[in-house]
């Protein structure tokens, strides 16, 4: 079969839809993906050996109304291309994951009878999906709140958001030699996303003599590139903390990274919530407080609930109850295994299987 992916915007759209081609693929199935020519699925596709074709597409800026226009004239022109190119390859079925580049690509495949299933990562379903979802043969989703966007819940299915196998594959002792963190040792991995946290930044670097405070206990903090040099600052590590305080920018070797961890501290983005549980890694969630409809607290209080995570506001960070959640994930195994056995049982690393599977019957039943 011939399946097109789309979607565009973060990395967030990309990854789920890079997972599923990668199951698609050793199903024999040949993938294709539509994305918008210079954003960020451009870069990460094009490291991958899956046929790109770009599409025009942008979203409109409520204060200057002008914008409605010049976005809907960029959407029927990408509609009206996108059918011509499916014309010529004839699909068998399309999925979007998210962006607005997935709403022509979608609504070509809905015009000309082509099965469309939609995924949404987060707990609540953004624009492009809840658009698509109307015309959707299948709504496939990572948490079943989300269905509360979707008119006719006969299309849902709860699929989990899938991983890349590169994300499972890595091993906790690849992890820790590249760290440098001996095996016996309890690593902390604090993370804001690719762009860091300034606030988690900032409440953990306060926290750096508790922590080092412990003698077995390695912190590996990502700053984020703009809030390095600060928490550089704040931390003021001699050269033996600097041993047990890893501090980086960036880290582009994720999979190494949650491989080699014992507990998280991090944001609630559904990315790294998928990676944290196919993992199964126990974690202390804090939530960026301006998500759309703060969909990061929705999608965090499902993992908290089943008992795979603890959740602190971002307003709550500089409380003693972040302090005493932090100093119960780092010093009692009973709370980190009770979390990875939570963690375990949202079998995520089933999630790319499923959703090929969602796939492959929505392109059957055409």
């Amino acid at each position: 079969m011939k399946i097109i992916l789309s979607g565009g915007g973060t990395a967030g759209h990309i990854n789920p839809a890079l997972a599923l081609a990668e199951v698609l693929k050793s199903q024999g199935h040949e993938v294709f993906f539509a994305g918008t020519p210079n954003g960020v699925e451009a870069r990460l596709v094009g490291k991958t050996d899956i046929p790109f074709t770009p599409f025009e597409a942008a979203g409109f800026d409520r204060e200057k109304p002008w914008t409605l226009v010049t976005s809907s004239l960029k959407i029927l022109g990408s509609i009206g291309k996108a059918k011509k190119w499916m014309r010529s390859i004839r699909p068998d079925a399309v999925v979007g994951f998210g962006g607005y580049v997935s709403i022509p690509v979608g609504t070509a495949a809905s015009q000309l009878g082509i099965p469309l299933v939609v995924h949404e990562q987060n707990s609540v379903m953004g624009m492009a999906n809840k658009f698509l979802g109307k015309r959707a043969k299948a709504v496939a989703l990572t948490y079943d709140v989300a269905a509360k966007d979707v008119e006719d819940r006969s299309k849902v299915v709860v699929t989990g958001n899938p991983v890349r196998s590169s994300m499972l594959s890595a091993t906790r002792e690849e992890g820790r030699a590249m760290l440098n963190v001996p095996e016996d040792a309890l690593m902390l991995l604090v993370f804001g996303g690719s762009l860091g946290a300034k606030h988690i930044n900032e409440r953990i670097c306060s926290l750096k003599d508790d922590l080092l405070g412990r003698d077995n206990l390695y912190v590996v903090h990502i700053a984020g590139p703009k809030q390095y040099d600060a928490c550089r600052e704040l931390l003021n590590l001699t050269d033996e903390e600097a041993k047990r305080w890893i501090l980086i920018p960036y880290q582009d070797r994720m999979a190494e990274t949650l491989a080699a961890t014992d507990c998280i501290v991090s944001r609630a983005g559904a990315t790294s919530l998928a990676e944290i549980s196919a993992l199964r890694i126990p974690s202390l969630l804090v939530p960026f407080p301006f998500a759309a409809e703060d969909h990061q607290t929705t999608n965090a209080k499902s993992y908290v609930e089943c008992g795979a995570a603890y959740m602190i506001a971002d307003a709550d960070l500089d409380s003693q109850d972040f302090v005493d959640k932090l100093h119960s994930l780092i010093d009692d195994p009973a709370v980190r295994a009770s979390m990875a056995q939570a963690a375990a049982e949202l079998k995520t690393e089933d999630a790319s299987a499923n959703l090929a599977e969602v796939v492959i019957r929505a392109a059957q039943a055409r």
